[in-house]
């Protein structure tokens, strides 16, 4: 902890921004809950500088609301803003699988092969209750979109709005039946991409994409059904 503040205050704030990014993906940080400035100054030892800088940054993520007089909250989670992240994402990663398929090399498609088999040992390390992807090039959908060739698209969905889509996409990770499903998805994406194939990757993708917002959608209803704790 006392290592980080011998940084200088930009890595410093990058650093910060990483771990509570990660930390409010992973649902370590709640959606609703507050950003406990001198909590997590305390917990990370750092000033409240670097810390501002990094919610600010993850103000822009779509992670945090910053609210006059209030301060900083965790996005919440709702089922207007996951439709329509999850038809947004229907949409633009289907496309990304069309153009793939049609530019992907054998390498990778190796390349996804091996990413793949590795969140297979995941899962079986999880019992098959949790399929966590880590950012970037460990990340089977950014790979993807990657692949397709098409800047834009990648800024679309891997600057703008990446982080907001992980969200949800570990909240889905979380139901007992998608993680094996998911896995098996990805493994029919990879197929129809290898076979340059750009029709049926598309399918794949966008009926991967829709069992998952249907999984999400069960969880929030599930969950405004509970009694508050």
């Amino acid at each position: 902890m006392n290592q980080q503040s011998a940084l200088p205050p930009s890595t410093l704030a990058d650093n910060i921004f990483e771990q509570l990014r990660t930390a409010i993906v992973k649902g370590e940080l709640p959606p609703g809950s507050k950003v406990n400035e001198p909590h997590l100054s305390k917990q990370y030892g750092i000033s409240r500088g670097p810390l501002r800088e990094a919610i600010r940054r993850l103000e822009g993520c779509k992670l945090v609301e910053i609210t006059a007089n209030v301060g900083a909250k965790v996005i919440s989670l709702n089922s207007k803003q996951a439709i329509e992240i999850y038809e947004i994402r229907e949409s633009l990663e289907g496309l990304a699988c069309r153009l793939a398929a049609h530019k992907a090399s054998q390498q990778d498609c190796n390349n996804l092969r091996e990413l793949l088999a590795n969140h297979e040992r995941q899962i079986q390390s999880e019992n098959g209750q949790a399929y966590y992807q880590k950012e970037g090039d460990l990340d089977f959908h950014y790979l993807i979109v990657q692949l397709s060739g098409n800047a834009r698209l990648f800024n679309l969905l891997c600057d703008e709005l990446y982080h907001l889509l992980r969200l949800y996409r570990v909240q889905t990770s979380s139901s007992p039946s998608r993680p094996v499903q998911a896995f098996k998805e990805h493994h029919q994406i990879v197929d129809a991409i290898e076979n340059s194939d750009g029709e049926m990757a598309e399918l794949l993708m966008r009926r991967h994409i829709a069992s998952a917002k249907a999984t999400l959608m069960q969880q929030l209803e599930s969950e405004k059904l509970q009694p508050n704790q």
